[in-house]
């Protein structure tokens, strides 16, 4: 299976997009702490038009849910818990606790957390909505920064109140 690529600015920093005859696969910062071979990457901006146009919306704050075909690659139960986190409503914050009982296993709490930071596709499926039990941010592998910015960011998009 080839793997095609694209990247676009963001708010957050560059994006690297990826994907297959499948669907998106990836949405990746600069800062990735997991490193990927890229030397048999293909470039194909095309491929990602409607991702990056359905990004756009999202940073200006006109799209609150996305419409794209996903393929992200991960064990049964990572599938599960990154299906869960498409469920958390734009504008709104879950616990690890309340992520692992909303798969119906509430002793998954660190497994959960082990989970969501292997999701490959961050932003679209939004690991960053999930937070401490005290409502601290905690963990995010596009760093904190970039958590704090995008529930900021749907903080004002949305009129709800975070944390």
């Amino acid at each position: 299976m080839t793997t095609h690529y694209s990247t676009m600015p963001s708010p957050v920093g560059e994006l690297t997009l990826t994907g297959s005859a499948e669907g998106l696969t990836g949405v990746w910062f600069d800062t990735d702490r997991h490193q990927h071979d890229r030397s048999a990457w293909r470039r194909d901006d095309a491929l990602f038009a409607e991702t990056r146009r359905q990004l756009e919306e999202y940073f200006v704050g006109t799209r609150q849910m996305f419409d794209l075909k996903l393929a992200a690659q991960g064990t049964a139960f990572q599938q599960q818990v990154w299906a869960a986190l498409c469920t958390i409503p734009f504008g709104e914050t879950r616990s690890y606790g309340e992520q692992a009982r909303s798969i119906h296993n509430e002793k998954a709490v660190r497994a959960v957390g082990l989970a969501n930071g292997k999701n490959p596709i961050g932003i679209i499926v939004p690991c960053h909505r999930v937070i401490g039990a005290n409502g601290s941010l905690t963990g995010y592998a596009g760093g904190l920064t970039r958590k704090q910015w995008l529930l900021a960011h749907e903080k004002k998009s949305s009129g709800k109140t975070l944390l």
